[in-house]
């Protein structure tokens, strides 16, 4: 058993995922710090291996690395297409929902919002009115989605409150976030290239023509603000009022937006267009 090698012999993938006996203890108790420093449960298995131990493996149908944030996405569609769609909540006139939707118990779709499925939509959350959500968006519990809110593709964890005039695509936002009224993020590049994000100070590549941001816990961002595709956002961190933002955002920071602004004398009624008669 091999943990993170240079060169992969195998395409075989030990997805972390045991059942253990109480001899894995004594094994972890002799298990000395690997190359990277660390003590390895690989290490420890390799020991009981070692001393004629039998360890079986148990083929999985469906695996995913999530080791990058954007993995996420893979794994939310990949079981959001899977569900069995239900309704638990309130269902307001004039909502529209299509094929594989769950709605939990104590949610309020407000009239004129339009749900395509599959989506999930968790406890105690007011969606609406006139929202669209869109396929594959998972929305947690006690969630805000204000009036006009467009949701694409995305992962919305419990307690956030996104406002009115928002678009969410192809993100994931962490829990107990305020987005502000008119919040855009971008999840396309001018271009159509590959969106890249930064990993450990390096750039690298997604292979998604479509990402938005990563936005970690208690975030807010203010009214108007723009996020362009590929950016994280760290916890505690906040956004001003129209701001448009191209790069990492450190945790416990603040990002504000000073514009330029002209003032001059302005001559009144004649300058406005407006004359008495």
């Amino acid at each position: 058993v091999e943990e993170k090698p240079k060169v992969c012999e195998v395409k075989t993938v030990n997805a972390g995922v045991y059942i253990f006996t109480p001899e894995i203890f004594r094994a972890i108790e002799r298990t000395e710090k690997s190359e990277r420093g660390e003590y390895e449960i690989t290490t420890s298995l390799q020991l009981l291996l070692n001393e004629g131990k039998k360890i079986y493996a148990s083929p999985l149908n469906f695996w995913a690395d999530l080791g990058r944030p954007w993995d996420l996405l893979v794994a939310n569609e990949h079981f959001l297409k899977r569900q069995k769609g239900e309704v638990h909540g309130r269902i307001e006139f004039g909502v529209h929902i299509e094929e594989n939707v769950y709605v939990g118990e104590g949610t309020r779709i407000r009239s004129g919002s339009y749900i395509e499925g599959p989506v999930y939509i968790g406890r105690y959350c007011d969606i609406g009115p006139n929202c669209y959500i869109r396929p594959c968006t998972y929305i947690g519990d006690y969630v805000r989605i204000g009036h006009g809110v467009e949701i694409k593709n995305s992962i919305i964890m419990d307690h956030t409150h996104i406002a009115h005039l928002s678009y969410v695509g192809d993100s994931v936002i962490g829990s107990r976030c305020n987005l502000g009224a008119g919040t855009t993020i971008a999840n396309l590049r001018l271009d159509e290239a590959e969106v890249e994000m930064e990993v450990e100070g390096n750039r690298v590549g997604t292979r998604r023509r479509k990402l938005g941001t990563i936005i970690a816990d208690y975030v807010k961002t203010g009214v108007n603000c723009m996020i362009n595709p590929g950016v994280k956002i760290g916890p505690y961190s906040a956004i001003g009022p129209g701001a448009v933002i191209y790069e990492d955002v450190p945790p416990r920071q603040i990002f504000l937006a000073r514009p330029f602004i002209e003032k001059r004398s302005w001559g009144g009624e004649a300058e406005a267009g407006t004359s008495e008669e």
